[in-house]
């Protein structure tokens, strides 16, 4: 068996729009699954006009998520479609992950609890924007809508000013990867009991999954942390610097290396009863930054980053998108895949030395009707 394509002999149908589901579905094709990506006939995935950027005629957003599948149109008003469909989901699918609105499938027929019934050794995975119960469980969304509602968008940016959204779908993509945590929990399970499983996973739970620190500091003292920029509330000083001729990522996480920093800026503050300690430089922060920014401010980027570095203080540039895609520590991991052209990039596990990848590009719309749904 190909180390690279543990999934190779699953069979996954996605029904599945924008990023947190085909995100997914890209995930198991790269682990080696056969990918079944189910769009309506009409446009298809909302996600091929996300553009400009296009590649060809589809948007390199689109192309990202999708690389790696089988591609087929079904309308679910049409009899013979729906028919298709419910074949494949009970006589073939090993699982089947969907993000469509809440009521779709139901409204067209289709109960998981019966389609499971038909097919007990079914995965289905349903991926929700507010979860499968409470007021909000309707409620169609994105990734900003539950970046604002979970909190997220309160510890992003600076305070005092506008809201600020974390720049990549980090809870549709994080969605995406708890489903596929959740079903490759139900394969294993599976393989001792035969009998499938229902996965509910939402955008929402995500997000408060990746709330956990915060939330834990609020039921810890109730007070309500504000963003702080590049830096976070429980740490300092762990945030951005700008030097004479660059932005620099410092991150002094425990005692011993705010010493160093201290040593190698010519701060004599380790001593500090102050800032001795991570709660003290949390406490004083805003007495401490602006010390440390005229320090940093006063250096060239490469001559400090080669100082932290030889006495082991983490740093790092802060890199645009056009410097990292060519960065040679990106180049040296080979974490990119080119699908039809087009460099995208993969997911980040190595399997015996080997990056699992699925190469074929994004499927046109209905690129594989006549054989799949013949």
């Amino acid at each position: 068996m190909d180390a690279t394509k543990p999934l190779d002999g699953v069979t996954v149908i996605e029904l599945g729009h924008s990023v947190a589901a085909p995100y997914a579905g890209m995930i198991l094709a790269d682990l080696g699954a056969r990918v079944i990506k189910v769009e309506n006939p009409g446009k298809g995935d909302y996600a091929r006009g996300w553009g400009p950027p296009f590649w060809h005629d589809t948007a390199s957003a689109f192309a990202a998520l999708n690389r790696g599948k089988e591609g087929i149109t079904i309308d679910l008003g049409d009899p013979a479609d729906a028919a298709h469909l419910r074949r494949l989901m009970t006589e073939e699918a090993d699982a089947v992950i969907q993000n469509l609105r809440p009521g779709i499938l139901d409204k067209f027929g289709f109960d998981p609890d019966e389609i499971r019934r038909q097919r007990p050794r079914l995965i289905w995975c349903d991926l929700g924007a507010f979860g499968a119960a409470g007021p909000l469980a309707a409620k169609p969304g994105y990734d900003p809508l539950a970046q604002a509602t979970s909190g997220i968008m309160s510890v992003t940016g600076e305070g005092n000013r506008p809201p600020v959204r974390v720049g990549v779908s980090l809870v549709d993509m994080g969605s995406g990867m708890w489903s596929v945590i959740g079903m490759l929990a139900a394969l294993f399970a599976r393989e001792k009991s035969g009998e499938g499983a229902r996965i509910t996973t939402s955008l929402f739970e995500t997000g408060l999954a990746w709330m956990t620190v915060p939330l834990a500091g609020y039921e810890a003292d109730g007070q309500v942390r504000k963003p702080y920029g590049s830096g976070v509330a429980e740490i300092c000083p762990y945030q951005a610097f700008q030097t004479k001729d660059g932005w620099m990522m410092i991150a002094a996480g425990n005692d011993n290396l705010f010493a160093k920093l201290c040593r190698v800026l010519g701060l004599g503050l380790a001593d500090d009863p102050d800032y001795a300690t991570n709660a003290g430089r949390v406490t004083h922060r805003e007495r401490l930054i602006p010390i440390i920014a005229d320090a940093v401010a006063a250096r060239g980027f490469d001559e400090l980053a080669a100082a932290l570095d030889e006495v082991g203080v983490p740093n790092s540039p802060l890199l645009s998108v056009d410097a990292v895609s060519r960065h040679p520590q990106t180049e040296a991991l080979k974490m990119s895949v080119e699908a039809d052209g087009l460099t995208l990039m993969g997911v980040p596990l190595t399997m015996d030395g080997q990056r699992p990848r699925a190469t074929i590009p994004a499927p046109a719309l209905g690129q594989h009707d006549q054989r799949i749904k013949a």
